[in-house]
């Protein structure tokens, strides 16, 4: 069981990084001429670039895993004809061969295979070459959109973005509803939960997640409280090391580990089980002594700007509350529904707490 401590938590910070819906500022689109799929479209895209297309793209080039998983979500997957093999080894349910290939990941694009690709449009994130890429695809007349699906701050607008860009507006509003409903389940249930303190690991051991970051307002959305919520230094998406003695001190209730994302089943959940378990100091931590320990695949608890995620934890951390709601079932439904693909399991991904 877990301990609840003294203080509550308000969910307004997080929820803001988990909308319920909201109309982007960027991803303004403007349709000039007649009607329909001819329509010229200026987009303006989330680096506030003002780009002309003569329609919704048809073909498109794009980078990182997380676009692409929106892509198959409002229906435009098929319209990919290029990627980065980072996409395709965390997502082989995605239809390309080897030529199709322009990147390893999101820099280092080899441009004339993208012109060859005669794409309408090439797609990537702020933290790619884009600025590089932007300059290298206008001597080939290719439009560049920059749209960052792994932002959690901005996977509402960067929805809207793309289902402009691809004209699947109405695609995209009803991934957008989807998303709306787990937020919303999580506000109405834990409204008023006493906040439980988190120790969240990305990858690899003790890199953990500060404020600013899409995994910190997972954390909020869940009811719980990020145990290094207070520190500073960490990387661009604010990631940071921390010392292993620190966890030990700030004795979190909840220990929550996220390995790399693959659409793949990896059953790696015993090994960092059990690496997690023989950490010098941590049998004594509450959450290990409790048995609060959670093992996840990337695919899974990030998937939907970390929606699924928040709400898998959520159950944990608070399952009095949010008895009667099943994560797998969410999962479920944005793997088979929104994904298009087949789903082994969720235990295949997922492994909570043991009962």
């Amino acid at each position: 069981m877990i301990t609840t401590p003294r203080r509550r938590t308000v969910l307004g910070t997080a929820l803001a990084a988990l909308p319920l819906l909201g109309l982007a500022a960027c991803g303004e689109v403007t349709v000039e001429g007649q009607a329909g799929a001819s329509a010229q479209l200026t987009i303006i895209d989330d680096q506030e670039r003002e780009i002309v297309l003569p329609g919704p793209a048809q073909k498109a080039v794009v980078l990182n895993s997380y676009t692409n998983e929106f892509l198959r979500a409002i229906g435009a997957g098929d319209r990919v004809v290029g990627a980065d093999r980072a996409s395709l080894d965390r997502l082989p349910y995605i239809d390309l061969a080897e030529n199709q290939i322009i990147a390893e990941g999101l820099d280092q694009l080899n441009y004339e295979a993208i012109a060859g690709l005669e794409p309408d449009v090439v797609v990537m994130p702020r933290n790619a070459v884009w600025q590089e890429a932007a300059e290298q695809l206008e001597a080939f007349g290719i439009p560049l959109i920059v749209a960052t699906a792994w932002d959690t701050e901005v996977v509402d607008e960067t929805l809207t973005l793309l289902g402009q860009v691809f004209g699947r507006e109405d695609a995209a509003r009803t991934v957008l509803d989807f998303r709306a409903e787990i937020s919303g389940l999580l506000q109405e249930r834990l409204a008023e939960v006493e906040p439980v303190p988190v120790y969240f690991e990305t990858v690899e051991p003790y890199l953990t997640t500060l404020p600013g970051s899409g995994f910190h307002a997972m954390i909020l959305a869940a009811g719980g409280a990020n145990i290094f919520d207070d520190a500073s230094g960490g990387d661009a998406q604010e990631e940071l090391t921390v010392d292993p003695a620190e966890v030990v001190l700030r004795d979190p209730q909840f220990v929550f580990h996220e390995f790399e994302p693959s659409a793949e089943p990896v059953d790696r959940f015993d090994t960092l089980a059990e690496d997690i378990a023989a950490r010098p100091g941590w049998d004594g931590m509450t959450a290990l002594a409790e048995g609060n320990v959670a093992i996840a695949n990337g695919w899974a608890t990030s998937a939907l700007g970390k929606s699924i995620g928040a709400l898998y934890l959520g159950s944990w951390l608070h399952p009095e509350q949010m008895d009667g709601v099943d994560p797998d079932e969410y999962l479920t439904r944005w793997v088979t529904e929104f994904q298009d693909t087949e789903l082994s399991a969720p235990a295949d991904y997922v492994q909570g707490p043991q009962a």
